[in-house]
């Protein structure tokens, strides 16, 4: 038996779970860490207005993962689905076809982005003062950035989905790390402020795409990734059942780029000092959030395999044990956050005013962590089981109609402080709401279970 296989269907649920998932949560946190570089090195220089542009700008530059989790997560739960149904050879068309697709979508986004940047910053609320450095940060990131990003969103799920979570996380840690030694010397050495961390940025994630190609050809016929073009033969086969998971992943990027553009846009008439604490806060809020999209990562080509084996137990234990590690880990976060919010704040920016609008923040934010955790591992499951239907429901739900309805309700009703209670609230009732779909999907797997003793006996 090989170690795919051992894993996917011997190995006890908690020892697959982390086998897959910790490396999925390390590779999260590399992602984390030198996401929140740029903000605490261009904190360092004291200037809110540095701050505030990366704070509007990174909206756009985040749409790249829209397009890394259509051809990321959804190829990447068919392909764990094929393997799990024995059909490797749909499996190699699967990455396939995701990988050329990423290519075409994210090369077209950085050329409308390039022609429509300055509107583009002006919808997000850049002001006078921070639209020149909003413009500096898009343009390495995203218009000469916007392939290898996207690209190695893509080959990292793919890797992960069949079994590689260490490679693909390997591969996050390397560009995290450069990230992470380039920054200082781009924005103080070479005295290049926001256009140095893009850079900085834009060079890790090429090196990424790199040791991703690297990796596969290393490995060669023991991965399903490939790029000969011959494999695009079954494109039109695999193309609707990847878009049927991959465009509610990808929309629930883009719907939060789009509440997130509402917040600091709300946020822009309180001043840019307001903008550039809630920038910070997003950043630490950021780890439970990733901690979550690890585990998520991690269990969901646990899930996919065994539910497309027809292993609804395993499939169901894996996905429950996922939940609980993230409910305790939350917890703790919650803990840390509340007591120590002005430290943790003051370790991104000094400037007073800043702090004390970040600490206040940073206390109502990180209510929301636990029903957020939740509600990103019920999600994940409808993911792994091909469920594009529900998952869409959920992430529209989530952020159009709740969060959107919320911000401006609660804006209108407690001012700055409704901006940031939005989130909370808007996640918990998100969770309810995915864990009624997710009770009704549980009874139905019961009933074909039950089917599938009755016709083995």
């Amino acid at each position: 038996m090989d170690k795919k296989t051992l894993i996917f269907e011997k190995l006890p649920i908690w020892k697959a779970v982390a086998t897959l998932a910790i490396p999925s949560i390390l590779s999260q946190f590399v992602t984390m860490i030198y996401n929140l570089a740029d903000t605490f090195y261009i904190g360092q220089t004291n200037d809110p207005y540095m701050v505030a542009a990366i704070s509007y700008s990174f909206g756009a530059f985040a749409l790249l993962a829209a397009f890394g989790n259509l051809f990321g997560i959804g190829g990447g739960s068919l392909m764990a689905r094929m393997m799990g149904a024995k059909r490797p050879e749909d499996a190699k068309k699967v990455a396939t076809f995701s990988v050329y697709g990423a290519n075409v979508f994210s090369l077209l986004y950085s050329v409308l982005l390039w022609i429509f940047m300055t509107p583009i910053l002006e919808l997000l609320g850049a002001s006078a003062m921070t639209i020149g450095y909003g413009r500096d940060y898009l343009f390495w990131t995203t218009v000469v950035g916007g392939l290898p990003t996207t690209l190695g969103i893509v080959l990292g799920h793919l890797l992960r989905s069949e079994g590689e979570a260490k490679l693909g996380a390997a591969g996050i840690a390397f560009g995290g790390i450069l990230n992470i030694i380039l920054d200082p010397i781009f924005i103080f050495v070479l005295d290049l402020d926001v256009a140095g961390a893009a850079m900085a940025t834009m060079i890790a994630n090429v090196a990424v795409v790199g040791f991703y190609l690297m990796t596969v050809f290393s490995i060669g016929h023991r991965s399903n990734v490939g790029f000969s073009p011959s494999r695009l033969s079954g494109a039109k086969q695999v193309a609707g059942p990847v878009f049927a998971v991959g465009l509610p992943a990808a929309a629930a990027v883009v719907f939060n780029v789009l509440v997130n553009a509402a917040v600091f846009k709300v946020l822009s008439g309180y001043g840019d000092l307001a903008v550039a604490a809630m920038g910070i806060v997003k950043k630490i809020d950021s780890i439970p959030l990733n901690i979550a999209l690890g585990l998520g990562q991690g269990v969901l080509p646990l899930v996919a395999y065994n539910y497309a084996a027809k292993d609804f137990d395993r499939m169901k234990g894996s996905s429950r044990f996922a939940r609980f590690a993230a409910v305790g880990i939350a917890s703790l976060c919650i803990v840390f956050f509340e007591v120590f919010s002005e430290p943790i704040v003051t370790f991104f920016i000094r400037e007073p005013e800043t702090v004390a609008l970040g600490a206040r923040f940073l206390r109502i934010a990180c209510l929301g962590t636990i029903p957020m955790a939740l509600f990103f591992l019920y999600n994940t499951t409808f993911q792994a089981m091909g469920h594009g239907k529900q998952s869409f429901f959920l992430v529209f739900m989530r952020q159009v109609v709740i969060n959107l309805g919320i911000l401006f309700l609660f804006e209108t009703l407690f001012g700055i402080d409704g901006v940031v209670w939005t989130q909370p609230v808007g996640d918990l009732l998100s969770a309810l709401i995915a864990w009624v779909l997710f009770e009704r999907v549980v009874v139905s797997l019961k009933k074909e279970q039950s089917g599938l003793d009755r016709r083995s006996a």
